[in-house]
């Protein structure tokens, strides 16, 4: 079994309020879980509203597939509209 972690920074410009971000980021994680089959949760940022860092895992048997999901994970909250990707990082264990 492998299990597969990203950590990953975004920026929302466009959120003016927490009550804002909460609602932008519950239609990301939403996508994410419906199109990759992976956990996702805020885990970090919480108080801030342009700011966020969410936490991905998925459960693999084989390292490169995890690392594949991840990585596209990266990429489809990079082509989001209205976020930027300050950092991330991804484990594999």
């Amino acid at each position: 079994m492998v299990v597969g972690l990203a950590n990953i920074d975004i920026h929302i410009p466009e959120s003016g309020s927490l009550k804002n971000k909460r609602h932008f980021l519950k239609g990301i994680k939403d996508r994410l879980r419906n199109k990759f089959n992976v956990s996702v949760a805020e885990v970090g940022h919480n108080d801030l509203w342009q700011r966020t860092s969410i936490g991905v895992s998925v459960v693999a048997n084989d390292k490169r597939f995890a690392n594949r999901v991840l990585s596209q994970v990266v990429e489809h909250i990079n082509k989001e509209n209205g976020v930027q990707i300050l950092d991330y990082s991804i484990e594999i264990f």
